[in-house]
This record gives C-alpha cells, sequence and structure tokens, in this order.
C-alpha cells in the first residue's frame, strides 16, 4: 500500500518537513518528504498490507499537529505504484526545483524557546541578536526565491560552524533546516556606529556589547537608527519630552503618532486598557502594532505627551526580535519605535543607504550584516467590533496568501496593482491570492521606485505570469499608469475597476463570498476614488457582486474648492458645505457671532465661492471622508492644514469620546447614540431621484451650527456629528436592501478604521435584521484595495 501526499499551504520554512519525519517514524511508515515549488511532497509505503489505516493516521496527523506558522490548505492524496523502496526507512529529501505554486511564510516574532537561550548565560546563543528556530524568525524579510533554502536567501553567504550544521541536519532538532539558523561563532553580527559609520567600542561607552550600549545611550536622551527585521527604527526614550520632541523635528513628522515598543504586557497595562483578546494579538507571532485605549491619569513613569497628538490611543508593541528584547530587557517605559526615514519616504533597509539618509536624524546606529532582501513594516491592527482590524498589512500577515471564495479555482492569473495610497499588489493564481506587504503611498518618488522595484521579485519570486492587469478607473494614479504601461508592453489584457466597486469586491472575497453568492448591497465610505461618471466618489451605496455593479445610493456631492488643496486644507471642505447645503449668505445671516463665521470670512470665499460655481478646480465629490474634514474644520480641529492623511477625521473621533463617559467606554455597538442622548443625533435629509438616493447633510449643519452659537461642548457636538452619520447610513442602508430584497451588507472604505463609525453603522444594521460582511484578513482602506480589483478582473469573462 503506497500513496502520494501533495500538502499545499504555508508549509515551507516553517518545520513541516521534521514533523512529517517524526508523524511517519512514529507509525512506522516508510518513505520521503521534500519540499517542491508546489508545496510539501510526500511519499509514503505501508510495511504491510493490513497496515493501510497508519497512512489515514498520518493524513489526520498533519493537521492534528500542524507546526505553530504553518497553515495547510489542501491535503491531496493519490496512489503510488512503485515498490517499497531500500532502505526501509522514512527520509527528508532536498527540495525539488519546481514551478513556484507554494507560500513564502511571513517573518515570525520570537519563539519561546528562542527567547529563554537568548536570556540563559549558560546557552551557547546567550544574547545572541539573530537566535531563530523553525518556529520563528526572518522570513519574507531575507527571501529572494522559492524553494525557501538558506541558499535563497540572505543567509547563504554565512556558512554554519559544526554545532549549527548538526542542529540543521537533524530532523529531531527545532532548527531542522532552520535557513537563517545562526550562532555568535558563525552568523550575523550586530555593532554600533556614529553617524559617520565608525564602529564604536562597547567597553567606551560603559557596556559589554552594543545593544547593551545602545541600551545605556537611548536612557541618556540619544536617538538611536536600529536595523530590525525588516528595516531600519528610529528610537527613543518615549518618556523623555525633549527626545520625542527632537526626534519629530529631525523626522519632519509633527503630528502623526509614533509607534511605540514595550518590554512586556505588564508595561503596557500602564499605559493602556488591556483585554486577554488584545494581549493575545501582541503576543502572537505576526506580534503587530495594536492601538489600544489610552488609561486616564497620570502613570509612572509619565510619557511624552507628543507621542499621538489629538488621539487617546496609542500604538503599542512587543519586541519581535532577540535584538529587540535584550534592548528593552531593563526598561520599564516604553520606546518610541517609529520607521527610519524621513516622514512618508521609504523605510531604510541598507546599511549604507542609512548612513547617508538617517545620520542628520539619528545620534548614531545600531547596525547588523544580515541584509534585508525585501522591506517590510510593521502591521498594525486595531481591535473594533469584537474582532481585530487590519489597518496595515505587513509584517507577521504578508505575503500569507488569502484562499479565494468558490468559483475562483479556475480564475486566469491576475495581477492587481493596487490605489495610489497605502498601495498593495495583488497576485492571483491558482484559487489563492498574495497581496504584498503595505508599500505606501505612490506620490513619493522613492515609494514608487520601491513599487516597481516590489512587483519583479513577487513576480519571479511566485514564478507568475499574469493573463491580466487590474488597474483603478483613476486616469493618473501612478499604479494605474504602470499597470496600462505593462500590460501594452507585455500584450496583456487591462481590466480598469472603479475604486468603489473594488472596495466592496474586497470584502465579499475576504469573508469568502461565492462568485456565483448573488449580489450584496455595499457601503463603501472613503476619501475618494474616480467614479463611473467622471466625478470624485466617497460616500456610496452599491448593489454589487464580482461581476459589476448598480449605484443606488450616495452623499450629496459637493464641490473640492483648489482641488487636491481641499484634501490638506478642510477649512475648504467647511466652506463647500456651507456654500452647497445653506448659501453662503443665508449662513451669515444665521449665525454672524460664531468665531467660525469671522475665520471664514478672513478666507478669500468670492473667489472660491466663482470657483465652485463655474466648476473650475473645484471638482465634484461624494466623499464621506471631506464629511469628516468639514466637521472638523467647523470644530477647530486641523482647519488649516493636516500634517498626514485622515488626521482631522482621526481627531474628530478621539474628540466625540474624549469628555463624554459613556462614549469613553464605546465597545458596545450602541454607547454613542446612549452617551448622545436618545434622538440628539443630527440627522440627514434623503433626496430621492431617477438614480438613487441623495444622503443630504444639510439639516445636520443647521443642527450643528445652532449647538455652537449656543456654547455645546466641542467633544459633544463631535459624538452627535458620530451619532447621526451612522443612523443615517444604516437607516439608508436597511431601506435599500429591503428595497432591493438583499439581506446582506458589506462595508469598506476608509471611513470604517473609525471605531465609532464601524461599531455604530454595524450595531444599526445587526438591529435591522442584516447580515453583516466586514474586513478581517486585509484592511478596510486602500491597503485592501488590490484584492478586489484582482477578484473583479479575474470574474470577468472573456
Amino acid at each position: 500500500m503506497a500513496e502520494t501526499i501533495r500538502v499545499r499551504g504555508l508549509v515551507q520554512g516553517v518545520g513541516f518537513r521534521p514533523m512529517v519525519w517524526r508523524l511517519a517514524r512514529d507509525l512506522g511508515l516508510i518513505g520521503d518528504v521534500r519540499n517542491d515549488g508546489d508545496g510539501v511532497l510526500i511519499r509514503v509505503w505501508a510495511p504491510d498490507a493490513g497496515d493501510a489505516d497508519l497512512i489515514d493516521r498520518l493524513c489526520a496527523g498533519l493537521r492534528e499537529q500542524c507546526p505553530p506558522l504553518a497553515r495547510i490548505d489542501a491535503i491531496e492524496r493519490g496512489a503510488l505504484d512503485l515498490p517499497l523502496p531500500e532502505p526501509a526507512q522514512f527520509l527528508i529529501l532536498a527540495s525539488a526545483v519546481t514551478g513556484a505554486r507554494t507560500g513564502v511564510a511571513a517573518d515570525a516574532a520570537t519563539c519561546a524557546a528562542c527567547a529563554a537561550e537568548v536570556r540563559d548565560p549558560v546557552d551557547r546563543r546567550y544574547r545572541y541578536p539573530f537566535t531563530n528556530c523553525t518556529h520563528c524568525g526572518p522570513r519574507l524579510s531575507i527571501v529572494r526565491a522559492i524553494p525557501y533554502d538558506r541558499a535563497n536567501t540572505s543567509m547563504a553567504v554565512f556558512a554554519q560552524c559544526p554545532a549549527c550544521a548538526v542542529e540543521y541536519a537533524d530532523p529531531a532538532d527545532r532548527r531542522f533546516h532552520a535557513q537563517p539558523n545562526a550562532c555568535p561563532v558563525c552568523g550575523p553580527r550586530v555593532w554600533l556606529a556614529d553617524g559617520e559609520g565608525r564602529e564604536l567600542d562597547p567597553a567606551d561607552l560603559g557596556a559589554g556589547d552594543a545593544i547593551a550600549a545602545a541600551s545605556r545611550l537611548l536612557a541618556q536622551g540619544r536617538i538611536l537608527a536600529i536595523k530590525g527585521i525588516g528595516g531600519f527604527h528610529l528610537a527613543c526614550d518615549a518618556a523623555d519630552p525633549a527626545a520625542v520632541a527632537l526626534l519629530r523635528r529631525r523626522k519632519r513628522r509633527f503630528a502623526k503618532p509614533f509607534a511605540l515598543m514595550a518590554r512586556d504586557l505588564d508595561v503596557i497595562r500602564r499605559y493602556c486598557r488591556l483585554g486577554e483578546a488584545q494581549a493575545a494579538l501582541l503576543a502572537s507571532s505576526a506580534a503587530p502594532v495594536v492601538l489600544l485605549d489610552r488609561l486616564a491619569g497620570m502613570p509612572t513613569p509619565a510619557l511624552a505627551p507628543d507621542l499621538a497628538p489629538g488621539q487617546l490611543t496609542l500604538g503599542f508593541m512587543l519586541p519581535y526580535s532577540p535584538l529587540h528584547l535584550l534592548l528593552l530587557a531593563h526598561w520599564d517605559r516604553p520606546l518610541v519605535m517609529t520607521s527610519g526615514n524621513l516622514s512618508e519616504e521609504p523605510q531604510c533597509v541598507d546599511n549604507d543607504d542609512a548612513l547617508g539618509r538617517l545620520c542628520g536624524l539619528a545620534d548614531l546606529v545600531l547596525l547588523h550584516d544580515r541584509a534585508i532582501v525585501n522591506r517590510v513594516d510593521d502591521s498594525v491592527v486595531r481591535w473594533m467590533d469584537v474582532a481585530p482590524r487590519l489597518l496595515r498589512r505587513a509584517r507577521g500577515y504578508a505575503p500569507n496568501a488569502i484562499r479565494l471564495p468558490p468559483g475562483f479555482a479556475d480564475a486566469p492569473p491576475v495581477m492587481a496593482m493596487g490605489g495610489e495610497l497605502k498601495n498593495t499588489v495583488c497576485l492571483l493564481k491558482d484559487g489563492q491570492a498574495i497581496l504584498t506587504q503595505h508599500l505606501g503611498d505612490l506620490e513619493e518618488a522613492n515609494t514608487a521606485r520601491e513599487y516597481e522595484r516590489t512587483i519583479d521579485l513577487y513576480l519571479a519570486l511566485f514564478a507568475h505570469r499574469p493573463e491580466r492587469i487590474a488597474v483603478d478607473l483613476h486616469p493618473d494614479y501612478r499604479a494605474s499608469l504602470t499597470g496600462r504601461e505593462r500590460a501594452a508592453r507585455e500584450g496583456l489584457e487591462l481590466v480598469q475597476v472603479q475604486h468603489h466597486h473594488a472596495h466592496c469586491a474586497a470584502v465579499l472575497a475576504d469573508n469568502g463570498w461565492p462568485l456565483d453568492g448573488g449580489p450584496v448591497l455595499g457601503i463603501a465610505l472613503d476619501g475618494l476614488g474616480y467614479g463611473a461618471d467622471g466625478t470624485l466618489w466617497g460616500g456610496e451605496f452599491l448593489v454589487t457582486d464580482y461581476r459589476g455593479f448598480r449605484r443606488v445610493g450616495w452623499l450629496r456631492p459637493v464641490p473640492m474648492p483648489g482641488g487636491t488643496r481641499a484634501i490638506l486644507e478642510p477649512w475648504r471642505n467647511l466652506l463647500a458645505q456651507i456654500e452647497v447645503c445653506l448659501g453662503w449668505g443665508e449662513f451669515r445671516r444665521r449665525w454672524p457671532s460664531l468665531e467660525l463665521t469671522r475665520r471664514l470670512e478672513e478666507r478669500p470665499v468670492p473667489m472660491l465661492r466663482t470657483l465652485m460655481q463655474r466648476r473650475l478646480n473645484a471638482p465634484l465629490t461624494s466623499s464621506a471622508g471631506r464629511l469628516f474634514d468639514a466637521v472638523a474644520a467647523a470644530l477647530g480641529l486641523c482647519a488649516e492644514r493636516i500634517s498626514y492623511e485622515g488626521q482631522a477625521a482621526i481627531e474628530l473621533e478621539s474628540l466625540a469620546v474624549e469628555g463624554n463617559t459613556g462614549v469613553r467606554e464605546y465597545g458596545s455597538t450602541g454607547a454613542v447614540e446612549a452617551a448622545t442622548g436618545a434622538g440628539q443625533g443630527y440627522p440627514c435629509g434623503r433626496v430621492e431621484g431617477d438614480g438613487g438616493t441623495l444622503l443630504d447633510p444639510a439639516p445636520l449643519w443647521c443642527r450643528l451650527f445652532d449647538d455652537l452659537a449656543a456654547g455645546v461642548a466641542p467633544g459633544l457636538i463631535s459624538a452627535r456629528f458620530h451619532a447621526g452619520v451612522c443612523r443615517a447610513v444604516s437607516d439608508l442602508a436597511a431601506d435599500l436592501a429591503q428595497a432591493q430584497g438583499l439581506a446582506r451588507v458589506a462595508l469598506s472604505g476608509g471611513v470604517f478604521q473609525n471605531r465609532l463609525v464601524l461599531e455604530g453603522v454595524s450595531g444599526h444594521l445587526r438591529r435591522r435584521g442584516l447580515e453583516l460582511l466586514t474586513h478581517h484578513q486585509v484592511p478596510t482602506n486602500d491597503g485592501g484595495l488590490s484584492l478586489g480589483q484582482a477578484v473583479i478582473a479575474a470574474a470577468r469573462v472573456g
């Protein structure tokens, strides 16, 4: 009795073959196991005809004892017509070179066993910052090609010493074929350098090694650039206001929050509310940055006041490499651990590049000589509506493949180019979607170059040959231009995808919605996207599936005076809302004494009104994001200019929470409305037309300005705005779903990163008896857009 067993999924570089070897030997089976481009291939013989059930037990054990970093997508069994091999034992064979269809595992945080070795003074890896095994360590960041073997990684230049070679060759050892395996004798080394690259002697700094010296310098208020797994970080003491302020000036990051790294969960609990689910997420192998609600009061030691200006959350992560574990070993407070770059540039990954670009930002540099092949940022997660929601999908998650829904098994190979902001690229083939790590905003030239490099790398890494290229409908997005050029050059089919249709398709695929599952009602709320009618959309209600969509509702369009300047200067959106919803003259007549009125009168209102009336550099948009910006400006938040995308809306959410006790504890979906009082959320109107229903915020503005005139606290005004928008969006969605005979609503778009909006809308819709589809595996923002583009292109016939 003999069989071949094909295992597909994330099964290379994660200890899968040693697990198979142990299982087979325990069962007395004969055969072999190897990696190839399709995953893991097992050939197995039962020694006696009566032992056929042993192979069944082996297959069951594959799932039961699957290694922690592995994921089995499929186990395929077939008959094997070969004689019993000699010798009669079970072997692990060298990898076969075939076409790449298997997955590359994501980088994984240090496991407990490796952490214990690093801390053990008698262990040969004591204080060694590159300790790893098959259950942890770098993967994507060091790999150049499939199969995932040492020769195809940046560890190829480090020949293993005899002790490491014994571990690597022993199937019973947890370092069997751990490709980055190393020790102080044979592996990478770390050193501390000044701004000109000169290596410093730790003893001169009163420390035993470079990492101890770096920790000491951080405690003295210095700023360090630290080379990690997927790139460089800039680090400083988060409890040192002067160091944090200096880092902001040097990095030119004046308002965007800094990520923090803490030694352990107990340190985080001093500063933030931390439930069991959030603690488990922080301690997972992905080890993302998790946004947590700050505790009230003044913890000790106090943190610098401007770590996250205008926000009530802090982004914390735990040390995810031995280097970080050692660096923070004696810290009872967190470190700032922000990306090593100037604001909006790509993170540095190369030593020489870091010395050139970061010399004016950091006082010293902690370097090592293991090359980073692939830049990988830290992932960011927020716990919302009783589930973790990815805001940035990168380290620990990418490039783990996402299984496609039923109906896509035979889809043609597709490459989807993503959007302009928060870009990712998606490769679709063999029933799975492979998304790149977060690449950033393509408006920045260095990021755009990295985008091109990453496309080529992923195409090579996964041996992907697309037949179709999917791009956003916007004519000027860099991603769309790149996709069009590549399609024309290579003679490939080009599929243009409307932005909000892609958002809705992404959430369908995220939830495994079948290709022929029928339409749902999609709600896409975001900053903006190019609409099918040539205007800019962003507050959309669509009857949609993978193959098409029909627009049945939208937010009332208003101009963007100054075009893209309106994205950066929220007061322009406020003026546009006033002009369209009320009229500038009526606003001045009804609320002449408002400070807001005086501030707007100082602006070039007549000129901008003319531009809006004549549609000169004032494109129409139904954007929900611009509505949030306008309300923030009315309340004095970021009215002049934002420093980063979404800043005004983020601070508006924080304002609604701050000072409203019922909203501060807003873990339950109905808390926003309860906190603001029954019926006190600002109303929106509706206008029915031939093409659909228009959601009109004019009544909202009247109530808001009345509250401002009455001296109502800005926090309560913000809470009432959120409550009203949640009610208006969910009521319209429920009515549209009923009218269209739909039972499910899909939520997507960057506005749903707002916890008040996601939980408020979700709660209302559930109470109306509707089933919700929300994001879990990819971000609701444009980071998930490429997945939607890919499945739409795959669903196209002909």
